[in-house]
């Protein structure tokens, strides 16, 4: 494997080339499987403190909700004109009701959505007076699924498949995935052709997520995933190639995406060199929900028959417009093609 890097150079070729494939989003469906919540905002100016308890009172002004974890990718999806099928779990409860009512409002399908009495579904509701966090109460349970309900998730991923054009699994360590039903779901989309990808989670490892195609994490996650310690690098200006390449190794991927912020992304590929991306944001506000955009872009540019370079710096267009806007919000297609045009 070669250990240099080559920086991709963003011509005028290349950018006629994506904004060609851009156009065939429209025909393309992704199958989405991860878990799903409600971020909810109560807002408000706190002008005193309450004679009950020491605590401030919050005089609330307004109420915010949006979609959060794999359903702002799936919105993310269908904003950039894609389909999306979104496979996860949700309670018989309130917070199904939002979520629902959300997705629908966002065109995204809900009739995958599984229920399951026993959890809730995750809702986060942060109370808040100007930029400041006065307190988030969250509504979740973390524990892994029951059996039933992970062999309904399968049962769903396997009638699908055939329908779609890629497979995502979104992992925000809430218990949707197993070791096992991750395995279960490698296994299917094998032998059904599918380009399968994963967004990670930090608290799992490598080898969990054995047997994909592609992985797509930050570097920060590659170090827990790998369980590498930069001090133990021996030449710091290596620390990169060397993550990327142990995260490879360790779960077999053909892949890598390893994104860096405004460093932008390496790129992985089998015994090829290693491939840097730019990044195209201009002003950053908010990093929140960027990773969304990233994967929902780059699994449409797969899709779609871009080369991986050029599906990356797809998505890292798409990033650099979320990033500048405030909040967790997806990115238009209109956007990002006007975006491509004018830089």
């Amino acid at each position: 494997m070669s250990n240099s890097i080559i920086h991709f150079n963003v011509d005028s070729t290349v950018k006629k080339n994506i904004l060609e494939k851009i156009s065939a989003f429209s025909s393309k469906k992704i199958l989405l499987i991860g878990d799903v919540g409600v971020d909810e905002y109560v807002l408000g100016a706190v002008k005193r403190i309450s004679p009950e308890a020491p605590v401030p009172v919050l005089e609330v002004d307004g109420e915010d909700k949006r979609l959060g974890l794999a359903a702002n990718v799936a919105q993310n999806v269908v904003s950039l004109s894609g389909k999306v099928n979104l496979v996860s779990v949700v309670g018989a409860d309130t917070g199904a009701e939002i979520l629902k009512e959300l997705l629908g409002k966002s065109n995204v399908p809900t009739e995958h959505l599984i229920v399951d009495e026993k959890r809730p579904t995750t809702r986060k509701t942060r109370v808040m007076t100007g930029h400041h966090h006065l307190v988030r109460v969250d509504y979740e349970v973390r524990r892994n699924l029951p059996a039933e309900t992970e062999a309904k998730i399968l049962q769903r991923v396997q009638d699908l498949l055939p329908t779609v054009d890629v497979v995502v699994l979104e992992d925000y360590a809430k218990g949707i995935f197993s070791v096992a039903l991750v395995e279960n779901i490698v296994a299917l989309a094998k032998k059904s052709g599918k380009y399968l990808m994963v967004d990670p989670h930090q608290t799992k490892f490598a080898e969990f997520y054995k047997g994909v195609d592609l992985i797509k994490p930050n570097y920060n996650e590659a170090l827990a995933l790998s369980k590498i310690h930069e001090e133990d690098i021996e030449n710091f200006n290596d620390r990169v190639l060397t993550v990327g390449r142990a995260l490879q190794k360790m779960t077999g991927a053909r892949d890598v995406v390893l994104t860096q912020g405004k460093e932008g992304m390496s790129i992985f590929s089998s015994d090829s060199q290693v491939v840097q991306v730019p990044t195209f944001a201009k002003k950053v506000f908010d990093v929140t929900g960027a990773g969304d955009t990233v994967i929902a872009a780059l699994a449409l540019g797969v899709a779609s028959g871009l080369p991986l370079a050029q599906a990356c710096v797809l998505a890292n267009y798409a990033a650099g417009i979320v990033v500048g806007k405030i909040g967790c919000v997806p990115c238009e297609l209109s956007e990002l093609t006007a975006t491509i045009q004018a830089q």
